[in-house]
């Protein structure tokens, strides 16, 4: 079996850490900027490193910022006693992009899964008690996936608000707008009808 150089052979392998990206594809990105886009591909060398020297987490959100306090958390303008939980950082961008939301933010960067070693401290749970704690947080509110470790990690959340007498509210989850009854999966669906609300 042919192989490659060992330099070719350390580009593929270094592009295998993107997410959806197998051998085929990282052996295709690969070929393409030596090839065919090598500017292209410095561009993207000096963006890559650029970004992992200057981006950094958010002291008090940890959303990914290039200062200790990302522009959401520095903006006086924005509602200080609302704070939205959630998973991934596109999350928030999601958030902000579909809804007129304007209070804070908190990045979990993940869910809690004890069988993967991803527990409170990995989330920064003890950052978020200290929110929690200092007493201007009134409504937490929850968006964390509708899968199973989302609903765990909400559960937690909600324990912990809860503790401290702070109101919690969830996501409604169920038929999206526009859907149609016989297409919906039965878990939606399900879910959808268990959580109907008064009109």
């Amino acid at each position: 079996m042919a192989s490659l150089s060992p330099n070719i052979e350390q580009l593929i392998e270094a592009l295998r850490c993107l997410p959806g990206v197998g051998p085929k594809s990282a052996q295709r990105m690969t070929f393409h900027l030596l090839e065919r886009n090598r500017d292209g591909g410095q561009r993207l060398a000096d963006a890559l490193n650029n970004a992992l020297t200057h981006v950094h987490h958010c002291s008090r959100c940890r959303i990914l910022s290039e200062t200790e306090l990302c522009f959401r958390c520095s903006d006086n303008r924005r509602n200080q006693d609302q704070l939205c939980i959630v998973e991934m950082p596109s999350d928030v961008l999601a958030i902000e992009q579909a809804t007129h939301y304007k209070g804070q933010y908190f990045v979990l960067s993940g869910y809690l899964s004890p069988l993967d070693g991803i527990g409170p401290d990995a989330l920064g749970i003890p950052q978020l008690i200290e929110l929690f704690d200092n007493g201007t947080i009134q409504e937490v509110i929850l968006a964390t996936n509708p899968t199973v470790e989302g609903e765990a990690t909400a559960h937690y959340l909600s324990q912990l608000a809860h503790d401290r007498d702070i109101p919690v509210t969830r996501l409604a989850h169920g038929i999206p707008l526009g859907g149609e009854l016989e297409y919906i999966d039965s878990g939606t669906l399900s879910h959808a009808f268990s959580g109907r609300e008064s009109i």
